[in-house]
């Protein structure tokens, strides 16, 4: 972490713990933005290649990330934002890539080592400090929830898809109202407790998470660089060579790296958490 970065977080010591994320992210969501995977997005296209690859690295974020919270559950910082019931996505990817891919899908089912560094870094910090879980699960699960029912009808049109198969990872059954939720998820986590070391820590790793996620957006590019057609003869839906179509760049954007605190402006609007 630099010097600059470090200044911003000691700055930020008056508002609630949400608004200072937001204020930290912004410089490392025009990074990402500047991707070469993320300005392929800006075209407008998706593959359902592409889809089944993404959501192959979030099946490994995920169970990382969610049984790092189940493990810490009763933890004071974990506790507040713990919600298995309403939030948790991991059945949910397994669902989808079951449909995707078949039943084989754990064979089948490929991720960058950027994706595997990303779980390794949070299963650090559920063993050594799951204070840092906050930064992590807000970034996540709030993005989910903001972009979720826009992204599974732009991922079910862009990609072929029929009906909800392959795309449950966008569904949450068990939240009634997603304003009323997000408004009591973002309360308990800014009520947690926090030292002003801890508080900063938080602020800090939720960068950390920004680079992590820029890391898997170039393995996910070198990926798709090197296997592209291959990848588009695994499955037995027809991708066919026509032009593809595509998901609206920041709504992919809130799907694989769950930058859920971005004020991400595109062509198609803003989404404010």
């Amino acid at each position: 972490m630099d010097s600059t970065k470090t200044a911003q977080t000691e700055e930020m010591t008056n508002r609630d713990l949400s608004e200072d994320i937001k204020s930290m992210i912004k410089e490392s969501h025009v990074q990402v933005q500047n991707t070469e995977l993320m300005l392929s997005f800006l075209k407008g296209k998706v593959t359902l290649p592409q889809y089944k690859l993404l959501l192959s690295s979030l099946f490994e974020i995920y169970q990382a990330l969610e049984e790092e919270m189940d493990r810490n559950a009763d933890h004071p910082s974990v506790a507040p934002i713990y919600f298995p019931a309403e939030l948790a996505r991991l059945e949910a990817i397994k669902k989808d890539l079951e449909f995707l891919y078949g039943h084989d899908w754990r064979e089948k089912i490929v991720v960058p080592a950027a994706t595997k560094r990303y779980c390794q870094r949070l299963r650090q910090i559920g063993k050594e400090n799951p204070t840092m879980l906050l930064a992590h699960a807000y970034t996540r699960y709030l993005g989910d929830l903001s972009g979720g029912q826009v992204l599974g009808r732009l991922t079910q049109k862009s990609t072929g898809l029929k009906g909800s198969e392959g795309l449950s990872f966008f569904a949450f059954p068990g939240v009634s109202s997603l304003s009323l939720f997000k408004q009591l998820y973002r309360g308990r986590m800014n009520a947690v407790e926090l030292s002003p070391t801890e508080r900063r820590g938080v602020l800090e790793e939720t960068l950390r998470a920004f680079e992590l996620n820029m890391e898997v957006f170039d393995g996910l590019q070198k990926m798709l660089s090197v296997g592209q057609q291959g990848a588009s003869s695994t499955h037995s839906l027809d991708t066919r060579k026509a032009p593809r179509s595509m998901i609206d760049s920041s709504l992919l954007f809130r799907l694989i790296i769950g930058l859920s605190l971005a004020l991400a402006t595109v062509s198609v609007g803003t989404f404010i958490l």
